[in-house]
């Protein structure tokens, strides 16, 4: 059964930084690219960042670039998301998201819902003073 479990959210202050993890299981991590997705109160869908299965391609949405970093660590089964200098807008339920499809050369074109078969639960990220 596949699972992908986030953790690391919780309430910060504008300008503070958080590190949110997903660890997946069920699956062979290493050989699918993963996405990181988030969902803010009253607001839709909003994919922020992706990487490639080995880690050597990332991108971003233009809402978090130069402000989150996306990264893997293989042997560990983890995605992680470096979240800096969070503002209030910040705030909303973080997801990871795992491709559908194995060992996928993915374009800029990464943020199609339909590419994507499981999600996690969530980690709320709140940034309030």
């Amino acid at each position: 059964e596949v699972q992908l479990v986030e953790s690391g959210g919780g309430l910060v202050q504008p300008g503070g930084s958080l590190r949110l993890s997903c660890t997946g299981s069920g699956f062979t991590f290493s050989i699918y690219a993963m996405s990181w997705a988030r969902q803010a109160p009253g607001k839709g869908f909003e994919w922020s960042s992706f990487i490639s299965s080995h880690g050597s391609r990332t991108y971003y949405a233009d809402s978090v670039k130069g402000q989150f970093t996306i990264s893997r660590d293989n042997a560990k089964n983890t995605l992680y998301l470096q979240l800096n200098s969070l503002k209030t807008e910040d705030t909303a339920m973080y997801y990871c998201a795992k491709r559908r499809i194995p060992r996928e050369v993915v374009g800029t074109r990464w943020f199609n819902q339909g590419d994507y078969n499981y999600y996690g639960q969530g980690t709320q990220v709140t940034v309030s003073s």
